[in-house]
């Protein structure tokens, strides 16, 4: 099974070109297959490839497939290395990408370019697979791109309506800031090692660099601005909730098995990078916490269904990436796994709903559904408890437990970092049972024009299960001693040990995230079921509307670099569509035309001339020696 590593983004890759070329000509049927067959057999050989991996328990496997090319000794190759880290990835990214795409067939099947689709949608698996099993960072670079690059052409599928492009373009560029950032992380590790071969690098980057290095923390923060970049986080987080103009199939892939995961998968890949440079990796954990909590709030004032999910994503990215940071390397991993699962279902329930109600998104026109879509219903309801991590029945639960147990009582613990985690759990369950009784509950608003059939229903289902009961092959310690998940990882990514004396009281601290989970609920029943006449008379006060304007439109980050990037930059675009920038360039061109007319005079074959120009240049030369 070892050989077949190449097939796993081989074959979304070739299902992508086989549709480019010859999608157009043929039927949905064939479109469908090709389309959802790529991923589906990369995903069956990725569990008999994991299979295998679980009974061996090797190290790793590495297949080269070809040497790229060999310039001045730097010959990086198409190889690829799978150890456990990349093999949840993996699985993770082919699974759910396969579901979602089985999905799409029913939910994009009015779509006029059907082929067009199910081609991008290949291509962006195949990138991200290539990205997580690369061998070296400039194959891995090649997949960052290359997701970015069909996350460019999903947003802006339905290209016809200018605010989808102009949602593309602005992810687009945007990650596009945070790639530029970690290309030069990745020169500069090409200068240090002379390699950019991941396990070189990794084995030889403690004895070159010590802790705390200059050079290390430059690098590890270079690294964690692409990373900042493609995850969606603070400060470059802007351009996710607008990525929601895409297919909801695109939004669920993004958002689940794809484009924003790449940066936590980039800071555990090169954690002895970030275990160099302690101040880089302390400014991870905050970047998570502080984003974690931004993202709650503007997901509690926000009325697009969608929307709640985007920013919901880019907040428990943020609790990845503050486990990460506090150096719980395989509970931010774990963590990735399950939320992989539960937004999967989540985006897809939303798209079946939206898909029903005629491409309804906003909220407030819903209500009611739980008697007419009883399936999506309940698998939304699972989807947002496992979200909400409500205790000891959703997997969501066992995965932030754990975040939320290492960030106090770990190595690297921080109370403030705790109780910003702890907040953003509670503010989690509000917004996500908000979402569910606005929806769900009260008076139907909308006729329901396409109730779903199987193929939205089935994979609804699968990922309800695995939203319910994928937390349990990781236990805390004081549930029982199952550790799978963690045992998995251990050849891989370092461990952590929590605080002896808080170790004891770890039942308290578990009680009091179930308690803060709860709450939430109860908060939103509260306010949306019971008394929402509450609600009305606090929202009308002048503060509470300024609060919800501005977490709404993102805490005014847009706003901010509107006024101090886009603005000028159109400005000076402006500037020169009315030639003053261009005329400057003219008048250099111009005077160089005018030196060369001057010039070519002094070439013009004309004996006299030439005499004349010797006697004149003599007489000065022996003026200047006379007078000097």
């Amino acid at each position: 099974m070892e050989n077949l590593l190449w097939l796993i983004p081989a074959l979304p890759f070739l299902g992508a070109l086989l549709l480019i070329l010859f999608g157009t000509r043929l039927s949905r049927a064939l479109v469908a297959i090709l389309g959802v067959g790529s991923v589906a057999v990369s995903a069956l050989i990725t569990i008999l490839l994991g299979i295998e991996f679980l009974s061996n328990r090797p190290e790793f496997y590495h297949q080269e497939v070809w040497q790229w090319f060999n310039v001045a000794g730097f010959s990086p190759s198409i190889a690829f290395h799978l150890d456990a880290l990349s093999l949840v990835f993996v699985f993770v990214i082919t699974f759910v990408g396969a579901l979602i795409h089985f999905y799409a067939t029913a939910y994009m099947a009015d779509d006029q370019d059907y082929s067009r689709f199910f081609a991008c949608m290949n291509l962006f698996v195949g990138s991200m697979l290539m990205l997580v099993i690369a061998d070296n960072l400039l194959l891995l670079y090649l997949g960052w791109e290359g997701v970015g690059l069909c996350s460019y052409l999903l947003i802006g599928f339905w290209y016809k309506e200018p605010e989808n492009g102009y949602a593309a373009r602005k992810a687009f560029i945007i990650t596009r800031v945070g790639d530029t950032a970690m290309a030069i992380g990745l020169f500069m590790l090409f200068q240090a090692f002379g390699t950019l071969h991941i396990q070189t690098i990794l084995t030889e980057a403690p004895e070159a660099w010590s802790v705390g290095s200059q050079i290390a923390v430059i690098v590890a923060l270079l690294l964690l601005g692409g990373a900042v970049g493609k995850s969606g986080q603070l400060p470059l987080q802007t351009w996710l909730p607008d990525a929601m103009a895409g297919p909801t199939p695109v939004s669920a892939l993004i958002h689940a098995a794809t484009m924003v995961t790449a940066g936590v998968y980039l800071i555990a890949r090169m954690y002895v990078i970030f275990e160099l440079a302690p101040l880089a990796q302390t400014i991870v954990a905050i970047v998570g916490a502080v984003t974690l909590l931004l993202a709650g709030f503007s997901a509690l004032t926000q009325y697009d269904l969608k929307r709640v999910l985007a920013y919901s994503t880019i907040s428990q990215i943020g609790y990845m990436f503050l486990a990460l940071g506090v150096g719980a390397w395989s509970v931010g991993i774990f963590h990735f796994m399950i939320h992989g699962f539960f937004k999967a279902l989540l985006f897809l329930c939303a798209g079946a709903i939206i898909m029903a109600l005629h491409h309804e998104q906003d909220m407030r026109k819903m209500g009611g559904l739980r008697h007419k879509m009883p399936v999506v219903y309940w698998t939304f309801l699972i989807g947002a408890a496992s979200l909400a991590a409500l205790p000891l029945i959703t997997a969501g639960f066992y995965s932030k437990d754990q975040i939320l147990w290492y960030v106090l009582a770990g190595e690297n613990g921080n109370i403030w970092l705790y109780l910003a985690g702890l907040t953003g759990a509670f503010i989690t369950s509000i917004y996500t049972f908000r979402m569910v009784f606005i929806t769900f509950f009260g008076e139907s608003k909308t006729h329901l024009e396409h109730p779903p059939g199987k193929v939205i229903t089935v994979p609804l289902i699968i990922l309800a299960i695995l939203s319910l009961f994928g937390g349990f092959i990781e236990l805390p310690h004081n549930f029982a001693h199952v550790t799978f998940f963690s045992d998995l990882m251990a050849p891989v990514l370092p461990g952590i040990n929590a605080n002896e004396a808080l170790a004891a009281n770890e039942w308290m601290f578990q009680l009091v995230a179930a308690v803060v989970s709860l709450g939430g609920v109860f908060v939103a029943y509260l306010f949306y079921i019971k008394s929402p006449q509450l609600l009305a008379s606090i929202e009308r006060s002048a503060f509470a509307m300024a609060l919800h304007r501005f977490w709404h439109y993102g805490w005014g980050f847009d706003a901010l670099y509107d006024a101090l990037i886009v603005r000028p930059y159109v400005f000076i675009s402006r500037l020169n569509k009315r030639d003053f920038i261009d005329s400057f360039y003219t008048g250099l061109a111009r005077l160089a035309e005018g030196f060369h007319v001057m010039f070519s005079e002094t070439q013009n074959g004309v004996l006299r001339n030439y005499v004349a120009g010797i006697v004149v240049g003599a007489i000065m030369i022996l003026t200047i020696s006379l007078f000097l």
